[in-house]
């Protein structure tokens, strides 16, 4: 516990606010207790109730009331509901750290403090080694990760359950813990005690173990910094620059470009993930693979893109044009008086050559346009494919048409036989901007 105390105070000034992650177990009421005696620094306690267990209510009010007697302030959040409607602990786990920072904002605090130990440490590595993941996953659990700090990562279970002992430090215990459905309390019970067997003190070689790996993790990432403006631009990986470097740190490109798309959300990453998204890198073809918890990785000719999966949000749109039009916060067609471009972002028609009113829509997979200068129908998804528009952006793109369905022009991409030239006569010019990303 000496160890505890001296990291704290090499860690803290006085005037820190800290966030206190606490369940009411043996190792959370423990570090509480530990801050709260020893240091004079401004505590949140950060309580969640997952809604699992009907005890989780008694647990919350003894905590409020254990805050209020010892002038501790008290934050509480109850996840109601999950995406499928049944407990998700990754799901927790991402709503109980979206709360902790909310709390840290809130608060102006320095440092979120959660009471992991030495044998959750043992438990995290473990269980990568047997799933699979990267060389961070490895390393398990560090003792500092940016504003998250664990103090008791030098403590065994034992030791904190010793300490509460000592001080007389009331805790509630969690009987889920103790159920073998789940993996860690697998590991928990039938792997560690194993372990502790041949050496009672191998705890501590994991940890050796997990600051090791930590090293190389730092070196790599130094490494991957200085490379990483010339492959990942405007949130896309460049495949032919990637494919430039060696295949290992392409994989650690790729690595790095997930963890800081999905920071928020605390995501592992894991051997199928990592191999799913190099095979994108070598097709040739777009494809896309799902990276699990809401993501996708996805191949568009030469970009590598990792975002959220919208499939399911509703984007398709036929709108009636008058004068001026901006669609999705992107494309934007306007009604001009004059313009000397020839362009494909330029279109002049003649009004009595279509039916009013003119019509903005999404791509339908059977559309033809009878391209300028051409006497036959062209598919417009031939033309998306031909002009290598993003097969995501495709379901976007605008298609204007008149009112009985004509296609007159795909912006910026081809003009229909309604276009007229200079020294036609037309009477209605529209012009085509697409705002890029930033």
């Amino acid at each position: 516990m000496k160890e505890v105390i001296s990291f704290l105070n090499n860690l803290l000034n006085d005037d820190d606010t800290l966030i206190v992650a606490t369940s009411t177990g043996p190792d959370s009421m423990c570090l509480l207790h530990i801050l709260n005696n020893n240091f004079k620094n401004k505590i949140i306690c950060a309580h969640v109730n997952h809604g699992v267990r009907s005890e989780s209510i008694k647990e919350a009010n003894f905590l409020k009331k254990y805050c209020l007697n010892n002038n501790i302030i008290f934050e509480y959040m109850e996840i109601k509901e999950y995406s499928n409607h049944k407990f998700s602990e990754s799901e927790g786990r991402r709503k109980r750290y979206a709360f902790f920072n909310e709390l840290l904002d809130k608060y102006h605090a320095k440092y979120i403090m959660t009471a992991h130990h030495a044998n959750d440490l043992e438990e995290t590595i473990l269980m990568r080694l047997v799933r699979g993941s990267n060389l961070k996953g490895y390393l398990g659990i560090s003792r500092i990760n940016n504003n998250l700090v664990r103090p008791l990562l030098s403590l065994t279970k034992e030791e904190i359950i010793n300490y509460n002992k000592l001080h007389n430090i009331p805790y509630f215990n969690d009987y889920t813990n103790d159920d073998i459905n789940y993996t860690r309390n697998r590991f928990r019970k039938q792997i560690i005690p194993l372990l502790e067997k041949e050496d009672s003190n191998v705890h501590k070689k994991f940890i050796k173990f997990s600051e090791e790996l930590s090293k190389y993790n730092d070196y790599i990432n130094k490494v991957i910094k200085n490379k990483i403006n010339n492959i990942y631009i405007n949130g896309v990986i460049n495949i032919d620059n990637l494919k430039k470097e060696d295949s290992f740190i392409q994989e650690k490109i790729i690595e790095y470009v997930i963890e800081d798309i999905q920071k928020d959300y605390l995501l592992d990453i894991n051997d199928k993930n990592k191999m799913a998204l190099m095979e994108l890198t070598k097709e040739q073809k777009n494809k896309a693979v799902d990276l699990g918890n809401g993501f996708i990785g996805r191949r568009s000719y030469n970009s590598l893109i990792i975002e959220k999966n919208n499939n399911n949000l509703n984007n398709k749109y036929d709108y009636i044009f008058n004068d001026y039009l901006k669609i999705l916060d992107r494309y934007v067609i306007a009604k001009v008086k004059e313009c000397s471009l020839k362009s494909n972002n330029v279109l002049r028609i003649n009004s009595k050559e279509i039916a009013l009113p003119i019509h903005v829509r999404c791509m339908n997979k059977d559309d033809l346009i009878q391209v300028k200068n051409m006497k036959t129908f062209k598919k417009v998804n031939d033309i998306f494919k031909n002009s290598k528009v993003d097969i995501k952006k495709r379901q976007t793109y605008p298609v204007v048409t008149d009112s009985k369905n004509n296609i007159i022009w795909l912006p910026g991409l081809k003009k229909s036989t309604f276009d007229k030239e200079f020294s036609e006569k037309y009477d209605i010019i529209l012009k085509y901007t697409e705002e890029k990303d930033e």
